[in-house]
């Protein structure tokens, strides 16, 4: 059974910066395509960004050029570096894994508990 457990989210003003992390647990984190999800009240949860087991990358529009998702296999973690952060990112983080690898399986994935990250104007 993997495990996943974000952490890095708070408060931050906008224009700031922050870096959420997730480490993985229970399994072979390189097999595994990454993403970020996220999730304001009342909205459903979106795909962020996505980072495939061979390291190729993909951002949701809103956060292209602020955001940069990256991975390291041997500490078995996946980071959101989050920069000129605005209001309206502001929503729970999700960490996922997708077993294929490929970073669009998310049906099958495994989740993590998420992190609150929010964004004063």
């Amino acid at each position: 059974q993997v495990q996943l457990v974000e952490s890095g989210g708070g408060l931050v003003q906008a224009g700031g910066s922050l870096r959420l992390s997730c480490v993985a647990s229970g399994g072979t984190f390189r097999r595994y395509g990454m993403g970020w999800f996220r999730q304001a009240p009342g909205k459903q949860r979106d795909l962020v960004a996505v980072i495939t087991d061979g390291g190729t990358t993909n951002y949701q529009d809103s956060v292209k050029g602020r955001f940069t998702i990256s991975r390291v296999n041997a500490k078995n973690t996946v980071y959101l570096q989050m920069n000129s952060l605005k209001p309206e990112d502001t929503a729970v983080y999700y960490c996922a894994a997708d077993p294929s690898g490929r970073g669009s399986n998310w049906y099958q994935a495994y989740w993590g508990q998420g992190t609150q990250v929010t964004v004063s104007s």
